[in-house]
């Protein structure tokens, strides 16, 4: 993340770019300087993730109160200096990082083989300089801000240009974040969370003016040394020699910059004195040794270029092609970008300063609750992102189709209109061939052709309403970062083959259209991880047919319909997503909030053989105890001990809850979404204590904590799950009944504890390497029946 070593060096050789402030002070100096427009703080959640998960333990899945009391307390200290959030999280890898998003996860899974080899020698958990962050955190962070009151955005793209456009756009106070690109971007103050210290507001302001100074640069010429230093979109070694050669003839090497810190010390030198010596003269590729990496050189430069803004580096575009072109309305009804702030006495536009202590230009200030356009959803809770579809009438399969019209009207996906546009245009030296790498990115496609269905969905998307269906219809490609699961465990399969027939009975019914005559349906590219994954190209999964009682139907009724029966007939389709038709009338009879928990329970049953009655039973209890706790109970729980696999348990419940609200949005939000919020349903540590309970024979009333009221509550909802189970020909057993080979299904002995159809793993292995790289998978090969 960020620029390659900018940290490092900001840090031990140019500390004082750093300079302490108070942000309450900066909130009322802006006040008082432009009445009417609130200070207004733009974060970029995804760092400060780590910074909002204080609560002690994160091994056992998650402690979902305890976060969300984090995060209240958070937005509380903001809101009470009167200062406004605006949160954005990243709604897509585009395809120009998977590489780097790839490097990251490969690396997740070396630390966490660290982890499970810690908690089965020490069967505790790791200190926190090995933490890893629960799974699902950023998803459900999502709705924890929505349901504080926050303005909460999905990016169509990374994160952070559309941060740090915003904050420009907007004129904010800064950017709250941990990513050394806010340094690079012309945008407002960059402020760390790392460093903030929330009781006094109190964190290190990095000055890029100061930057600037400290290299002899311009601000202009900081995306020059980012792209010739490494990011995110330059590979580290594109440029190693020429890093290497710029340090061999650097004269004022200084000791106490280390090496790293001498390479950009270098760098900068070399821009300073040799490049701009010859700018306007010579084109850059004349400068540098770009040889065949030119396209993608330029495209990191132009990548820090805001809406508006220009680099000497690059021959100028014509106007309205390039980087004022890259981020629109965040409002995806209004046809024209977000106004800046206009003196009233000149009428004319202002800039931005970055400096908050010198700030003398008239802001740009917007309401940004006016101009967001009503929710399709009626129930505040259930606001989630409505998917697209193909046209019903088509007969074809889905086709790859662009919306010129939703593309004027919302945040374009990519910087493409200037990749080939431009670059092609203003540098005819660079050929065809140059820009191979940049291809997937140069025109946002979609796989469904029903405009009005995909513009509701970006629409939804954009206020982070909801989970995976846009990138499902528009682009056909997922992802699912790590979680917790032992890759030497065998006796439990990865969540990533656990929920994959849900989710392609979700492509059956987003991708509609190709099964009306088509021979092969679309491809949806999955690149989840799993144990053996290595991610060198995603898994292709296709669609798999499900049947909905009364037939499966239309998105426009699923999404639009404003008729009673409609609610009935988007339940239907929820439950024939997970394959629960037949335990419609029991589902419907367990109250809120545990009725979305009961579903997961029955698939997750149904699905794993490996699952015992022990495990149900803490499952069960635990939900049913959170209804009574209290965050500071819950605070101090102490566990005796921490077993592996009731970790892996844990992740794999709170996978089911994100695969949920995946569900239920394309089905157009059955249920609300309070009813699969993990503060709501589940809670790490307890269900670790419920589950040590259980596998030692704990009677069911000492997991109850001698509740009677409970009680009646626990035998329904067992009861529930063990019926629903035995339709499909599973019985639920305690591991006392085992032997060696019984797997809990009645009539059928074996190794495999995973319902499937076909195993494609490794003798011995029947979930690991499954599906890795590419393979097709056209059937449901997880099915138990």
């Amino acid at each position: 993340m960020g620029v390659r070593g900018l940290q490092g060096f900001v840090g031990s050789t140019c500390p004082h770019i750093c300079t302490v402030v108070n942000i309450q002070e900066l909130a009322e100096r802006h006040r008082n300087k432009y009445p009417g427009c609130p200070p207004t703080i733009v974060v970029d959640a995804m760092c400060c993730l780590r910074y909002w998960y204080t609560p002690e333990s994160w091994i056992c899945g998650g402690q979902w109160r305890e976060y969300f009391s984090a995060l209240r307390d958070f937005v509380a200290a903001f809101t009470s200096a009167g200062i406004k959030l605006i949160f954005f999280f990243d709604g897509m890898v585009e395809p120009g990082k998977r590489d780097e998003w790839v490097k990251r996860r490969l690396k997740n899974n070396r630390e966490i083989s660290k982890i499970f080899h810690y908690i089965k020698s020490k069967r505790d958990q790791p200190g926190r300089n090995m933490f890893f962050i629960p799974s699902g955190l950023a998803i459900f962070t999502r709705f924890a801000l929505k349901s504080l009151g926050q303005e909460t955005f999905c990016s169509l793209q990374e994160a952070d240009y559309e941060v740090a456009s915003y904050g420009l756009q907007h004129n904010c106070l800064g950017i709250l974040g941990e990513d050394t690109d806010y340094l690079i971007y012309d945008t407002c103050p960059y402020f760390s969370i790392g460093d903030l210290c929330l009781e006094t507001l109190e964190t290190i302001m990095l000055c890029r003016d100061k930057l600037c100074e400290s290299l002899g640069l311009h601000v202009a010429d900081l995306p020059l040394l980012a792209c010739l230093l490494g990011n995110d979109i330059t590979p580290e070694g594109m440029f190693e020699s020429f890093r290497y050669k710029c340090l061999s003839s650097y004269a004022s090497v200084k000791e106490n910059a280390g090496k790293k810190g001498n390479i950009i010390l270098a760098v900068s030198d070399y821009i300073s004195k040799v490049l701009h010596l010859h700018q306007g003269e010579k084109k850059i590729e004349e400068m540098l040794p770009l040889g065949p990496n030119k396209a993608l050189f330029y495209k990191g430069v132009a990548s820090y270029l805001l809406p508006g803004q220009k680099s000497p580096w690059l021959v100028q575009k014509p106007k309205g092609t390039m980087a004022d072109k890259r981020v629109g309305s965040l409002n995806p009804e209004s046809k024209q970008e977000v106004p800046m702030c206009v003196d009233p006495e000149s009428k004319q536009e202002v800039s931005v300063c970055s400096d908050p202590e010198s700030m003398q230009e008239v802001p740009m200030c917007m309401d940004p609750e006016s101009n967001q356009e009503a929710s399709m959803c009626t129930d505040p809770e259930s606001k989630q992102e409505v998917p697209m579809c193909t046209d019903p009438e088509s007969k074809q399969e889905a086709s790859i189709y662009a919306y010129p019209e939703v593309k004027q009207k919302l945040p374009p996906e990519t910087e493409a209109e200037f990749n080939l546009e431009v670059l092609m245009c203003t540098h005819p030296e660079i050929k065809q061939e140059d820009t191979m790498d940049m291809e997937p990115e140069i025109k946002q496609v979609a796989m469904v052709s029903d405009s009005e269905i995909l513009k509701v969905a970006k629409m939804n998307h954009v206020h982070s309403e909801s989970y995976l269906v846009y990138n499902i219809m528009s682009s056909g490609e997922i992802e699912c970062s790590n979680t917790l699961e032992d890759e030497l465990d065998q006796a439990l399969p990865s969540q990533a083959f656990i929920y994959r027939p849900v989710r392609q009975r979700v492509y059956w019914l987003l991708l509609g259209d190709w099964k009306d005559g088509a021979n092969t349906g679309p491809v949806v590219k999955e690149w989840f991880v799993y144990p053996g994954n290595p991610l060198k190209q995603p898994d292709l999964v296709r669609p798999l047919q499900m049947t909905v009682q009364g037939g499966t139907p239309s998105l426009e009724v699923l999404w639009l319909s404003q008729e009673p029966a409609a609610q009935a007939r988007r339940l239907d389709t929820l439950l024939a997503c997970f394959n629960l038709s037949s335990s419609r009338e029991e589902l419907q009879a367990v109250e809120s909030p545990l009725r979305a928990l009961c579903c997961l329970l029955i698939y997750l049953f149904v699905q794993v053989d490996t699952l015992s009655l022990e495990d149900l039973h803490a499952f069960i209890a635990q939900a049913l105890c959170l209804q009574g706790k209290s965050t500071s109970q819950l605070m101090n729980l102490q566990l005796d001990y921490i077993n592996s696999r009731a970790v892996q348990l844990g992740s794999l419940l709170v996978r089911g809850l994100t695969t949920l609200v995946l569900v239920n949005s394309a089905c157009g939000f059955p249920w609300t979404t309070s009813e699969f919020m993990p503060w709501n349903v589940f809670d790490g540590k307890l269900f670790h204590q419920k589950y040590l309970q259980s596998e030692k024979g704990y009677a069911v009333e000492v997991l109850l904590e001698q509740n009677r009221s409970w009680l009646t509550k626990f035998h329904n909802l067992k009861t529930v799950v063990c019926k629903a189970c035995s339709k499909e020909n599973r019985r639920i057993v305690g591991r006392t009944h085992w032997n060696s080979h019984y797997t809990g299904r009645l009539g059928r002995q074996g190794s495999s504890s995973h319902r499937t159809g076909s195993t494609h793993g490794h003798p011995g292995q029947p979930w690991r390497d499954q599906g890795s790289g590419g393979r097709q998978y056209e059937h449901d090969q997880w099915r138990r029946y």
